[in-house]
């Protein structure tokens, strides 16, 4: 199978799994665990949950894709994408849903390193573009899955979306079967566990070690907490000021086309400007969007800025996968890619826990701007450290 044909079948696979898990996840979540008597508090924790999956089980799930090869890790992350949904219509406890969230988040958890690891693999000298390429494909769920949640729900209900969401699921699962990817040369030639235990942890050292994965990741996870926080409480604000579901979902849709369409470009643009100076205005720009929006009530002002948003997110997005990448020793970017989406999902738990806190205690206004800063301070912090490197 040629690399072109492997790389187009990634991407259709991650577009699939990416419709299935936010169909689930936005607007439908935050609205679902509303309807079950959940407070802010809570729904900040159910819609976390899933991302704290993704905290620990991410550099592992890298690591050993980096001694087993990424087909396996990727079976088990396609499948955790198909069967969630099918469950979620019969849950009446927020206890039960927290933790149907958690192994939910499985998917993004196994598969997520995994695949921008291979797309690494297989595009060496244009990294930029091509993760660019198939994280645009991945945030087209991100796209539709909203889009499609929120009108389902408004018009047949919150059974009716978990289906349709399993649906999507189980036609990435079959699609899957037709991707066929080179294994790696054996790395372990001891049998039992210790052997893998030592590699992986060569791995998690070789990583830990180097600052330009941790410095960008953590630039990632600030932008996530921002996104975090989006996701969980952006439903419920633009209830509160007259839009409905499908209207909503339609906020989340327009920020994801944005992203969708900019990312492949953007990642170009990195592969020949560099990739530091981009994810530093990136941040800025989902500063800016982001600190707006509690102020606005007016739907197309709200359109304009979850563009915004996602504008800035393509930006800082398509730069630091790839520069994590290149700055990745030869034999760990599965590694590499965990660590970032370790920290990345710190970010992202982190956001609708902090703002269910915030805006319980003060208000929406003061909620999104204390995380704005928290992104301008991420974009300083990394400017500072690149000079002095």
């Amino acid at each position: 199978m040629t690399s072109s044909r492997s790389f187009t079948l990634l991407c259709i696979i991650g577009i699939f799994c990416f419709i299935s898990y936010n169909m689930v996840r936005m607007p439908v979540l935050a609205l679902f665990a509303e309807s079950l008597g959940a407070g802010p508090e809570r729904i900040g924790l159910i819609v976390s949950v899933s991302t704290l999956t993704g905290v620990f089980l991410k550099l592992p799930s890298g690591a050993l894709s980096d001694i087993y090869g990424r087909r396996i890790l990727l079976r088990v992350g396609v499948v955790a994408f198909g069967l969630p949904p099918f469950i979620y219509p019969f849950v009446s406890d927020l206890n039960l849903l927290t933790i149907l969230r958690m192994f939910h988040g499985l998917a993004t958890a196994i598969f997520a390193p995994s695949a921008l690891a291979t797309v690494a693999d297989l595009y060496r000298e244009r990294r930029g573009a091509a993760l660019g390429t198939y994280t645009a494909c991945t945030q087209s769920g991100a796209l539709l899955g909203p889009f499609f949640g929120g009108y389902v729900v408004y018009a047949a209900g919150f059974p009716a979306a978990f289906i349709t969401a399993g649906v999507f699921g189980c036609m990435a699962i079959i699609i899957f079967y037709s991707l066929h990817l080179t294994p790696p040369p054996p790395r372990i030639h001891e049998k039992g566990l210790a052997p893998v235990l030592a590699e992986m942890w060569r791995g998690f050292v070789i990583v830990a070690r180097n600052r330009k994965v941790l410095i960008t990741s953590s630039t990632d996870a600030a932008k996530m907490i921002a996104n975090g926080a989006l996701m969980a409480f952006l439903p419920l604000y633009g209830v509160s000021v007259g839009l409905n579901p499908g209207e909503v979902g339609l906020l989340f849709t327009v920020q994801a086309g944005t992203s969708f369409f900019s990312k492949p470009i953007m990642g170009r643009v990195s592969d020949r400007v560099g990739r530091q100076p981009l994810i530093m205005v990136g941040l800025l720009i989902c500063a800016a969007t982001f600190v707006c929006i509690p102020h606005v009530s007016m739907f197309m002002i709200l359109l304009f800025l979850s563009a915004g948003f996602g504008f800035g997110e393509a930006i800082v997005s398509s730069s630091s996968s790839a520069f994590v990448a290149d700055s990745s020793e030869f034999k760990t970017p599965g590694a590499g890619m965990g660590m970032q989406g370790t920290i990345g999902d710190i970010g992202h738990a982190s956001g609708p826990l902090l703002a269910g806190l915030l805006i319980a205690n003060v208000s929406y206004a003061s909620a999104f701007t204390i995380i704005a800063g928290m992104q301008v301070a991420a974009a300083g912090a990394f400017w500072l450290a690149m000079r002095n490197r």
